[in-house]
């Protein structure tokens, strides 16, 4: 399905120059409500405040579209949009939301933290650990994506999604090899989903987490 952003300041006039961030003008998640579905995708500017993407719907639900982008001269900001495909919406999966493992086609990533309990409002430390899947063995070989290590997108679980639900988290640059940290807090208690991408083998990889935060 093709979108269609137009940016506008205060005022409503077009807002015509961005900064690159993370190697694009525009990132845009988009998220079903029972934050089932995720994609990361990198709309096209046109000019005049305008970006367009062909994005991808995978079954009836209301979906919420993040906007997270920069103007030049000002600090990143992010837009909400929502979208609704029609049809019944599914029952949503029994999530095995808490477990601290995920295991992809050729990686086994490990979430853990710099603390025992998350805390709202608490600086924490997310460690990602990534081993081979097949021997368990620590993997060396990540290469950059977007810049970075690894991208981390949370959004909380909440209805309705808001931008005071969304965090975009920054790598920390000297991550030890086969690992990738982030630095970030919760602004409040309540369960969030973590999407951590990262580059092996030619592929964006993600993998996705539930955390509770107290």
């Amino acid at each position: 399905m093709p979108l269609v952003i137009d940016i506008q300041d205060s005022q409503g006039k077009s807002v015509t120059k961005f900064e690159t961030f993370q190697e694009k003008l525009m990132h845009l998640i988009v998220v079903s409500d029972d934050l089932k579905f995720f994609d990361h995708l990198h709309p096209n500017y046109k000019g005049n405040g305008r970006f367009e993407v062909n994005a991808n719907f995978p079954e009836p639900n209301n979906y919420t579209i993040f906007g997270d982008y920069k103007p030049t001269g000002e600090n990143e900001q992010v837009n909400v949009m929502k979208l609704t495909v029609p049809g019944s919406t599914p029952v949503p999966e029994n999530l095995a939301k808490y477990s601290n493992t995920k295991i992809l086609p050729d990686t086994k990533v490990n979430l853990n933290f710099s603390q025992p309990n998350l805390r709202a409002g608490q600086e924490v430390t997310l460690k990602f650990d990534f081993k081979e899947a097949t021997n368990n063995q620590p993997i060396k070989d990540l290469k950059p994506y977007l810049g970075e290590k690894g991208h981390l997108v949370i959004i909380k679980s909440s209805s309705p999604l808001t931008v005071s639900d969304y965090i975009h988290a920054h790598a920390l640059k000297n991550s030890p090899d086969g690992q990738v940290q982030f630095v970030t807090s919760f602004p409040q208690s309540g369960t969030y989903k973590l999407w951590m991408q990262f580059n092996r083998n030619g592929k964006v990889r993600t993998a996705d987490f539930w955390v509770n935060v107290q």
